[in-house]
């Protein structure tokens, strides 16, 4: 499609690049930067992931960290999908009522006195993300693990410039900060956040990365690391945590099978639960497949009307099963199904009625998401997470190292779906999804966002497939969000709020819906193309060209 594609209520603030060696799109220069690296000196679009995320702890430490947590959607050169589950769990001594509950009713339901679920040591659940990240390396990659971890290593100890998204951050979460000796010292040098354009040298993190590049994943699970950050995590008398030295030695990284669906001719990949992405796009887009979508036009009231009302369902059978497999029991095949979406219809309404206010979960929207392809034919979309901006917003003494605050994601009320439960993993709203048609891949892409996320991801492919747009115009289009409460509509839907209002929604106007989509679309030439939206600072790196073909030399 051409960008001159008419009607269309926006205009791409950035733009595409292209290359048949490799693409790598992350939410920033030095994250994509890094994966480019990989890819330059050998490695394939594992390494080049792996490589990336370790940096984006470093230059994005407010939103991942390697104790964190995450998925990663992997498409191999040879056909398979692999779903490389590094979510947090809760820890051997978690217990359903560890926390004192504020409330029993929305708003406030997940709030817990203190705020012992979201701030300081209490707030820590085991982390997942280093071990992931190593497990799908050391399985999938090509390079030496020290070779990956090595640009990381180098900005940490070199330093960089501080971000206007990083020094809003910052901002964001001031008080919060300065309560932390160790944060406040390297983030708010006199109690001020780092200015934008200055530079943050992250001696001691180097030092932690450097122990990591000799001993892997074990240097946190087991090792001085996870030593240190146990320690930590005792401190506070009643407001300590529970996770221990051992909960670190027995966590693993699940690998798990992908969800498969099916979209107009196209077939839709995604994660398993505990991600809610794979089971409920595959829903959403199976209730949609019987509507003329392209005929309704991008942004109409009808189109919009539709969408608010297809995510509205997902959002209550998302409610009533959905979780930790282990635990609970999600009917996966049946959410999946045609015959189900086809039964959801009598669902869709014409006119939005008040409903009881729904007792959500809790996720934070503070995520990162990368998309890396190679030109062997692999395939990486990855979303990982501290889950709130700087986790616990407390730091591990002489390690730089961020806890997360994922115990905020459980619910804090015994005996439901979603209590706490020794071993239990968080729900997730990650969406890092893969659409093919036939056995090659046509698109891959994911954001962060919470649970803004998994809606985001279908209307971005929607627009891909529906609607014609440009990989570009799919990331950065207009989105729409609805829990079955509000509707949420971003600026360039703005001129439909009226239309909405007069069939009955709540319309509320905001800035933005999900975090920053990073994509990547596939030619049958081998070119791929990569994309990243205006909702964060999101950049693409293309290799193009390649070396001589052998026997040719410059000769005089």
């Amino acid at each position: 499609m051409s960008d001159q594609m008419p009607a269309l209520p926006f205009t791409c603030e950035k733009r595409p690049a292209s290359g048949a060696l490799g693409v790598v799109v992350t939410n920033t220069p030095l994250g994509s930067a890094a994966g480019n690296e990989m890819l330059a000196v050998g490695g394939n679009a594992i390494d080049a992931a792996v490589a990336a995320m370790l940096m984006l702890t470093v230059v994005e430490p407010m939103m991942v960290g390697i104790a964190g947590g995450g998925m990663t959607h992997i498409r191999l050169a040879d056909g398979r999908h692999v779903v490389i589950d590094a979510l947090s769990t809760a820890g051997a001594a978690a217990r359903p009522d560890m926390f004192e509950t504020v409330s029993d009713a929305p708003p406030t339901y997940m709030d817990t006195k203190q705020r012992r679920n979201t701030v300081g040591a209490s707030a820590v659940a085991v982390p997942g993300n280093l071990r992931g990240w190593c497990l799908m390396q050391q399985r999938y990659g090509k390079l030496p693990f020290a070779d990956v971890i090595a640009p990381a290593i180098r900005v940490a100890e070199s330093g960089f410039l501080v971000s206007h998204y990083l020094n809003g951050a910052l901002r964001e979460h001031q008080a919060d900060l300065l309560a932390d000796p160790e944060t406040a010292r390297l983030f708010l040098p006199g109690g001020e956040p780092l200015a934008a354009g200055s530079r943050l040298v992250m001696g001691d993190y180097a030092e932690s990365l450097r122990l990591i590049q000799k001993q892997g994943a074990e240097a946190l699970h087991g090792g001085a690391l996870g030593r240190a950050l146990v320690e930590r995590l005792a401190e506070g008398g009643e407001a300590a945590g529970h996770v221990t030295l051992e909960d670190l030695l027995v966590y693993r990284a699940v690998e798990r099978e992908a969800i498969f669906g099916s979209y107009r001719g196209h077939v839709i990949a995604g994660p398993p639960p505990p991600a809610s992405s794979g089971v409920h796009v595959a829903q959403m887009l199976n209730m949609l497949e019987p509507h003329d979508i392209s005929g309704m036009g991008f942004g109409s009231a009808e189109g919009l009307l539709l969408l608010a009302e297809v995510i509205r369902v997902a959002f209550e059978d998302r409610r009533a099963a959905s979780g930790d497999p282990d635990f609970v029991d999600v009917p996966v095949e049946r959410f999946t199904s045609k015959d189900y979406a086809l039964a959801c219809q009598s669902r869709l309404r014409d006119l939005a009625r008040p409903v009881p206010s729904p007792v959500a979960g809790h996720e934070s929207r503070d995520t990162t998401h990368l998309t890396v392809a190679d030109r062997e034919g692999n395939v990486v979309a990855s979303t990982h997470t501290l889950n709130g901006l700087f986790g616990a917003r407390i730091m591990v003494p002489g390690t730089g190292i961020i806890p997360n605050n994922y115990m905020l994601n459980y619910d804090p009320h015994p005996g439901k779906a979603l209590s706490i439960l020794p071993g239990k993993r968080v729900p997730t709203s990650m969406a890092p999804m893969i659409v093919l048609r036939g056995d090659r891949p046509l698109y891959a892409l994911g954001l962060p966002g919470a649970v803004r996320i998994f809606p985001s991801a279908m209307q971005a492919i929607v627009n891909l497939i529906d609607h014609g747009m440009t990989l570009q115009q799919a990331v950065e289009a207009p989105r729409l969000w609805t829990d079955g409460q509000h509707v949420e509509l971003e600026p360039a839907y703005a001129p439909m709020a009226e239309a909405l209002r007069a069939r009955g929604h709540e319309v509320r106007l905001v800035k933005t819906i999900g975090g920053g989509m990073n994509a990547i679309a596939f030619e049958e030439d081998g070119m791929m193309t990569g994309a990243a939206c205006w909702r964060a600072d999101g950049t693409v790196t293309a290799q193009g060209g390649g070396l001589a073909r052998p026997g040719v030399r410059f000769q005089i």
